[in-house]
């Protein structure tokens, strides 16, 4: 993404996707670098690659907040202007392979637009995906059972967070926030300020990180049974049992 109000835009404004006399729809204050473009590709990767070698960071996130709009780039002739779709995507890769093969330490973190950005070639070049930033645990449950039914769930790590959720202001209970991001199976995170936990939420949470060090291996390559959707009613339930068969794990929520 750009933002208008940066000399990046000012020097470059054929850059972005766009169709001439059309406006460029703005979201999040950003618009969409247009990745099919080689120049762009390779500014993208001066950046990180300078990014990345001039700091000590372990973990690049790429997100992508917002949808396409004027998908244009007048730049080439008409006939060969729908390729922009597979020209960025092919180009995206490129940057990225080209990125991990350069720092290979660096955790690649794939992330949100709405699960749009998640198929076969961005996982195989992300070691971690998030399809939302829904933090309310029954409304992630959904989307979780959804995302299970084409790929793996421990790609998809859960964040645990304070509450009232921030997307949909809903006030959930400590352990049950953190057994839904157990449940889910792939990396856990603790989004909150461990400062404002008691010393009992304390417990709570060191208790639960613990189990779900137990499980974690059960959870991201063992089976899973489906018991019951929580589409289907205020009842959640799933099984998961180790590749070699000597443990299984059951998770069941019941909401009100």
């Amino acid at each position: 993404m750009v933002n208008p109000d940066s000399n990046l835009y000012r020097e470059h404004p054929d850059w972005v996707i766009n169709f001439p006399g059309r406006p460029r729809s703005e979201m999040r204050n950003q618009l969409i670098l247009n990745l099919a473009r080689d120049d762009v590709k390779e500014y993208l990767f001066q950046a990180f690659d300078e990014l990345l070698s001039e700091n000590d960071l372990r973990i690049l996130r790429w997100d992508m907040n917002r949808h396409f709009s004027e998908p244009g780039w007048p730049q080439v002739p008409v006939a060969e202007q729908k390729r922009i779709w597979v020209k960025y995507v092919t180009n995206l890769y490129e940057l990225m392979d080209r990125l991990r093969a350069k720092h290979p330490g660096v955790v690649f973190e794939n992330s949100e637009g709405g699960g749009g950005r998640v198929d076969l070639g961005i996982l195989e070049r992300m070691e971690e995906t998030a399809i939302s930033d829904m933090d309310d645990p029954f409304d992630r449950s959904l989307t979780w059972e959804g995302f299970s039914m084409g790929y793996a769930p421990k790609v998809l790590f859960a964040f645990v967070t304070s509450s009232p959720a921030m997307v949909n202001h809903r006030a959930t209970p400590l352990q049950f926030r953190l057994l839904e991001g157990i449940r889910m199976g792939g990396p856990l995170y603790l989004a909150m300020d461990l400062r404002m936990l008691s010393e009992a939420d304390i417990v709570v949470t060191r208790k639960l990180v613990d189990y779900y060090k137990s499980v974690r291996h059960t959870l991201q390559e063992g089976d899973l049974y489906r018991l019951f959707s929580p589409a289907d009613g205020n009842l959640a339930a799933d099984e998961h049992v180790a590749p070699d068969g000597k443990q299984a794990v059951l998770f069941a929520f019941l909401h009100s």
